[in-house]
């Protein structure tokens, strides 16, 4: 447990936390500021800190039931099989979560967060494995208990270096102010921007919720306050290319700037029947996403796998 503290913490940092009209002591410049202050929002945090958690990768649901739970985990056992320390947050309460499974027992490990919401760790295939944070609540009416980065930071700890975010559709509430939610993983800071992934099925109304769903997140993306999806993935995919033929030209535009570098991660029945366990995801399906890690400098290049004779 104390070796382990340094990882485990979670910390409120006010630092990183104001509100429209406070002075900035984040070293954000005040166009920035002027910028983020779009219609309907609460508060404006600038100069995000990620430092404490790596590279962040949220992976967005651009519709309901696109996957976004199972390319997180995929992302973290790929990377967690390479030997990066990696970790997951799921910011779903129970009822929405697709990670609920994801570890075999809950960890002892909690931090204390305010209002009744706190983080659980766990460890996601055994200890020593890549650990997932979840949210937790003892308000039975709490609409929607979150983990985001600007009211919770992790104590500097060099080991974590890749922050997976399973955001789910999490992502648009509230409508009004989504950053104030679990979009707040999609704001700017240092020392890099986050990178988000956003997950369709190729299917035609899965297509048409993500681009609605892009729309509003526009004005948030337009006065720089949020970053925009970077990387389209298609889950459970029937076909290695193409696409259906119902399903061509159902992306609108801000859908179809993604889809030339979309990464396409095949069906596989026995994820699509039992979703998320505490057992890694399959070499199908880690096979599936290294390539992009790769790309992104995450990880180091494959090796080819021998021929059979």
């Amino acid at each position: 447990m104390t070796a382990l503290s340094p990882f485990l913490r979670l910390a409120s940092d006010p630092r990183y936390v104001r509100s429209a009209g406070e002075p900035d002591q984040s070293g954000g410049s005040s166009a920035t500021d002027e910028r983020a202050q779009v219609p309907g929002a609460t508060s404006r945090i600038v100069g995000q800190d990620y430092r404490s958690f790596g590279v962040v990768l949220p992976v967005l649901a651009g519709s309901a039931g696109a996957g976004a739970s199972v390319l997180a985990a995929a992302l973290t056992d790929t990377l967690r099989a390479a030997g990066r320390c990696a970790l997951l947050v799921d910011t779903a309460g129970p009822a929405r979560s697709g990670l609920i499974s994801a570890s075999e027992t809950d960890g002892q490990w909690t931090t204390g967060g305010s209002g009744g919401v706190w983080a659980r760790y766990s460890w996601r295939d055994g200890v020593g494995g890549s650990l997932i944070a979840r949210v937790e609540t003892d308000q039975p009416h709490a609409l929607s208990p979150w983990l985001p980065p600007p009211a919770w930071a992790l104590d500097p700890a060099p080991s974590v270096e890749i922050t997976v975010a399973d955001l789910g559709q999490g992502w648009l509430w509230p409508a009004d102010d989504p950053l104030s939610g679990p979009g707040a993983w999609l704001r700017p800071g240092i020392p890099a921007a986050p990178r988000p992934l956003l997950v369709v099925r190729a299917t035609r109304p899965s297509l048409m919720a993500a681009e609605a769903a892009l729309a509003q997140l526009d004005p948030w993306v337009r006065a720089g306050a949020a970053v925009a999806p970077a990387q389209l993935v298609v889950m459970a995919a029937w076909k290695r290319a193409g696409w259906p033929a119902g399903v061509v030209g159902a992306a609108g535009a801000r859908v179809a700037a993604l889809l030339d570098d979309a990464v396409v991660v095949p069906y596989e029945q026995h994820t699509e029947l039992g979703g998320v366990t505490e057992e890694p995801t399959s070499r199908r399906l880690q096979a599936a996403v290294a390539p992009l890690l790769c790309r992104w400098g995450l990880l180091g290049r494959p090796h080819p796998r021998p021929r059979r004779r």
